[in-house]
């Protein structure tokens, strides 16, 4: 049997010539052609009022942060079970982070949880769209209307997929998206900030600036630049945008594929619900499925170390995900205490399957069948 990755980067043939046209146009700094190229994809496509590429998902939440204006001892709400980028933002402007619960049902967070963590210092509530399946999110936008709070869409793993209708990404005031090698499109590294509230859009050019004005300089609205703001250098490379262009023209055809990889999976696997009590994933009635990844939940942590192992010997490579982070090594300490029971469940219990464009059905089908294996089914 072959190696067969948890992940391998999908190339669709226009990359390089992409990236050599951006050389050749003699502006491969930030916010060249295909900058502009992919701004105006996704503001097109989705609506989004306004995008700013960023060299990572992780700068995009670090903007959004700034764009809150977060002062230490503010709070934030964030679920526990997600990556370290989501709070870690936060954290770098003097935030306290208050963890909420997952849902029993998928690993987002529980929106009938969040209310109750509201305090007079509560700032912002993050949502996770895990695995690219949406939070209940008119649940979530009512108590952030209702206590006058920033909505920040942790959509790293979110694109093209949809609440309602309504893409990811365009609800709260700031969306954040993720180009990750490991994410559906990718460029390598890199991100994207959806500013949805057309207020805070000169400011995040300018944070996204290095805190200067230089966008509006280029664009001939002032004569001159200066520093006018706090920011850093959040700006992609356009070689980097060039790379991310080839993926995007292909969105249809790389999001047909991934569904059809999921859909194979979910398949074979079933039975494992009903024989074994392992948890598939759950795609509320109203959310859409973006095919991110493929996980299943054990029934206790022996376990899918066990299975984790087996793959492993057949030279399958699938891994567990997040460690809960109210009880990282970090934040432990500055946890209040409570349980956060099913947060620990998907950290203790949750395998990601191989999962990219160039697995085929007959790949798919010795994974599932090892698996089985495992189960004794």
């Amino acid at each position: 049997m072959n190696h067969i990755p948890f992940n391998k980067p999908y190339l669709t043939g226009k990359e390089g010539h992409y990236i050599y046209q951006a050389v050749l146009s003699a502006k491969i700094s930030g916010d060249g052609i295909y900058t502009k190229k992919c701004h105006s994809f996704f503001e097109s496509k989705y609506g989004f009022k306004k995008a700013l590429l960023t060299t990572s998902c992780t700068d995009a939440l670090e903007m959004a942060s700034i764009l809150s204006n977060i002062q230490p001892g503010d709070e934030v709400i964030a679920p526990s079970y997600t990556f370290v980028s989501t709070v870690n933002a936060f954290i770098l402007r003097g935030a306290k982070i208050v963890f909420a619960d997952s849902r029993s049902d998928n690993p987002n967070i529980d929106e009938n949880r969040i209310e109750a963590l509201i305090t007079p210092k509560t700032k912002v509530i993050i949502a996770v769209h895990y695995a690219g399946i949406a939070c209940e999110m008119d649940t979530i936008i009512s108590i952030a209307k209702k206590h006058n709070l920033f909505l920040i869409e942790d959509a790293a793993q979110a694109i093209d997929s949809y609440y309602k209708g309504i893409p990811l990404g365009s609800m709260g005031q700031f969306g954040a998206f993720s180009f990750h090698e490991t994410k559906n499109v990718i460029s390598g590294e890199g991100g994207m900030l959806v500013i949805n509230d057309p207020q805070f859009a000169g400011r995040a050019e300018i944070i996204r600036e290095k805190g200067t004005n230089r966008s509006a300089f280029f664009r001939g609205e002032i004569d001159k630049y200066g520093w006018v703001d706090i920011g850093s250098s959040f700006l992609p490379s356009d070689i980097i945008a060039a790379f991310l262009y080839a993926q995007l023209e292909n969105l249809e055809d790389i999001q047909k594929r991934r569904k059809h990889i999921w859909n194979r999976y979910n398949q074979e696997l079933a039975i494992l619900t009903k024989e074994r009590n392992v948890q598939l994933p759950f795609i509320p009635t109203y959310a859409t499925n973006n095919a991110h990844m493929f996980y299943i939940v054990c029934n206790s942590v022996e376990e899918r170390t066990g299975l984790i192992a087996h793959l492993k010997s057949k030279d399958i490579y699938a891994v567990f995900h997040y460690i809960s982070l109210h009880k990282s090594q970090f934040y432990a300490k500055k946890h209040d205490g409570r349980e956060l029971t099913h947060c620990d469940r998907y950290s203790d219990c949750l395998v990601r399957l191989p999962f990219y464009y160039e697995l085929d059905d007959k790949t798919i089908n010795l994974i599932t069948t090892e698996i089985r294996n495992f189960y004794k089914i």
